[in-house]
C-alpha cells in the first residue's frame, strides 16, 4: 500500500510502485483534471506540483512521490496564488479547446511561486515545455503577469 499526500489529503493506492503518477491521480483516485497529453513529458498537460515543483506526471514514478507533497489543478486553487492565477486566466479567457489549460496553470503557479516577478525571459523559460496547440501564448503570459501584480481584470458580461 502506497500512501500519498494529494491536495492537503493522505490517499492510499495498491498500485506497482512504477506506475506513472498520472495514471494514479486518473485511473485509481478519479481525478480527470489532470491530463495526458503524450506521454513522454514533453507537452506539459499533465503537470502537477512535487512539493511544490512543476513536474510531469506522466514519467514519474508513484513511488517518486511518496513522502511528498502532491498538488494537482484540484487542490492549486486553494491557496491565495492558485487562485490569482486561474482567475487570470478566466479574465484574459486564455483557454480555447482548453486541453493543456491544466498543465499550463500549473506550471504557472509553479513559476509564480519561486518568482513572484517574472521577466518574459523567466515566464517564456517557465513555460516553455507546455504547449498549446491553439496558440494562446500570448494570452498566457499576460494572465501570468496580471497573476503577478494581482491587477486582474475580469471579462465584461452582457447584461
Amino acid at each position: 500500500m502506497i500512501v500519498l499526500s494529494i491536495n492537503g489529503q493522505d490517499s492510499q493506492v495498491d498500485v506497482p510502485d512504477d506506475m506513472p503518477l498520472l495514471w494514479v491521480l486518473r485511473d485509481v483516485l478519479g481525478m480527470n483534471g489532470t491530463k495526458f497529453g503524450c506521454g513522454i513529458a514533453q507537452c506539459g498537460a499533465c503537470t502537477v506540483h512535487l512539493d511544490e515543483q512543476a513536474v510531469r506526471s506522466c514519467v514519474l514514478p508513484v513511488a517518486g512521490a511518496v513522502g511528498k507533497k502532491i498538488t494537482t489543478i484540484e487542490g492549486v486553487g486553494g491557496t491565495d496564488l492558485g487562485q490569482r492565477v486561474q482567475k487570470a486566466w478566466l479574465g484574459i479567457e486564455v483557454a480555447q479547446c482548453g486541453y493543456c489549460q491544466t498543465g499550463q496553470i500549473m506550471a504557472a503557479t509553479a513559476l509564480l511561486a519561486q518568482k513572484p516577478s517574472p521577466t518574459d525571459a523567466d515566464i517564456d523559460s517557465a513555460m516553455s515545455g507546455n504547449l498549446c496547440r491553439c496558440g494562446t501564448y500570448v494570452r498566457i503570459r499576460a494572465a501570468i503577469k496580471q497573476a503577478a501584480t494581482g491587477q486582474i481584470t475580469l471579462p465584461q458580461t452582457i447584461a
